[in-house]
């Protein structure tokens, strides 16, 4: 099932052209005429929204979960942010030449948009998003760019490929990923554009969704490269599937999660990320309590890339379902499946890590055989583009994944 193309790039080399207009991804700015036109960071979101999916119709609930992270929006917010749009491009409610309002569907861009700058000439930037369909029926959203060997690529439980893919923080790796191979990645159940988690979901139930994510993506034999929770995963799923997992490149990874580690605390309630979620600050980039969360998930970071991580997250998924994979990820524990491991593994892993000390990361490496430790000096929880580690982190993962003859799909 092909859902909605839209165009992918990395956005800091990314403008979208519509009818006198410009959308700058980079400079978060919009021009018309070559003037500068001033919006509210709502609107230049919606802008955003609507042209990187042309033609498409895009719903009152794909808007409110974009532009307001999934909050509770009124109808007559979403119409007063889209005349104010209409009005930046040139447009009116009357003659609807740009945005088009389609009764009880949504909002379409009816000009047409080109990508300017240097993605435009750059195909490893685009990104096609699929669904796969999970044992349970569960549908899985996921993606492939880029032209090479294949290689999965599983992240974050707080995810959306098409915001992650568009994102200043973490597209820089996705894009050089893309350079060399074909990069498939996926939302996981409960997150971005993949249906929501359901009662009962365990660890297997993830794997099972990695299997059907790889099958319909036609991989028979290939490497994984796992961040965080992620690595939890690929590593039951390599233990299982022997035959299927050719490399393995963990980023960060943790074979036990937090709630079961030495130290944790006793209740749920005293983990703040936990006492996060039932804050009421979830999303809110002016929440001093958010703001200390995400500091702490990327020390290294800026205030304008602490604000935009903030942002994707909430949108990724609510507090609710974000409440519902803490209480499952926080109690992984592969740490019987270390040994059964056949694939050669690299793990990379940040040094002062706060949340994921290295002391995990060397578990891991010591428990699977033959496994090889990279430390690297950063104390950010995930890999971003201005993180001083980033070329060697994407170095010593390009350089692992070209050791062997590289697999082809089935």
């Amino acid at each position: 099932m092909l859902a909605t193309g839209t165009f992918g790039a990395h956005a800091s080399v990314m403008r979208l052209a519509f009818a006198d207009c410009e959308l700058d991804l980079e400079a978060y700015a919009l021009r018309r005429a070559g003037e500068v036109i001033r919006v509210e960071p709502q609107v230049f979101d919606l802008l955003k929204v609507l042209a990187m999916k042309p033609g498409a119709v895009v719903s009152k609930d794909e808007l409110v979960e974009a532009v307001w992270g999934g909050r509770i929006v009124s109808d007559a917010a979403i119409s007063s942010r889209i005349s104010a749009a209409r009005a930046a491009v040139g447009d009116n409610g009357s003659d609807q030449s740009i945005i088009r309002t389609v009764a009880r569907r949504g909002f379409q861009m009816v000009a047409r948009v080109a990508v300017t700058g240097a993605a435009a000439a750059d195909a490893t930037r685009r990104q096609v998003i699929r669904y796969a369909t999970a044992p349970d029926d569960s549908s899985l959203a996921w993606s492939s760019a880029g032209a090479g060997p294949p290689v999965l690529y599983a992240w974050h439980h707080l995810s959306h490929l098409e915001l992650d893919w568009t994102s200043n923080l973490l597209s820089p790796a996705f894009v050089a990923l893309a350079e060399h191979h074909s990069l498939i990645r996926y939302d996981i159940r409960g997150a971005g554009l993949s249906d929501p988690m359901r009662p009962g979901d365990t660890i297997d139930s993830h794997v099972a969704d990695m299997e059907a994510v790889a099958d319909a993506a036609g991989l028979a034999r290939f490497p994984i490269i796992a961040t965080l929770q992620a690595a939890a995963v690929a590593i039951r799923f390599a233990a299982r599937f022997p035959d299927r997992v050719s490399r393995l490149v963990l980023h960060t990874p943790y074979a036990r999660g937090r709630a079961i580690r030495e130290g944790a605390p006793a209740a749920a309630e005293h983990d703040p990320f936990i006492a996060l979620l039932g804050s009421g600050g979830w999303g809110d980039p002016a929440n001093g309590f958010m703001r200390a969360w995400a500091t702490m998930v990327l020390p290294m970071a800026s205030a304008d890339e602490t604000t935009e991580l903030i942002r994707l997250i909430a949108q990724s998924s609510p507090a609710a379902a974000a409440l519902q994979h803490r209480n499952l990820i926080d109690r992984f524990d592969v740490s019987g499946d270390l040994p059964r491991v056949r694939a050669p593994t690299r793990v990379i892993h940040a040094r002062l890590c706060p949340i994921h000390p290295v002391a995990e990361g060397r578990k891991v490496a010591a428990g699977i055989p033959a496994a090889e430790l990279v430390e690297v000096d950063s104390s950010n929880t995930f890999l971003i583009g201005s993180d001083p580690a980033f070329a060697r982190v994407m170095a010593e993962t390009l350089d692992f994944l070209a050791q062997e003859d590289m697999p082809r799909a089935g």
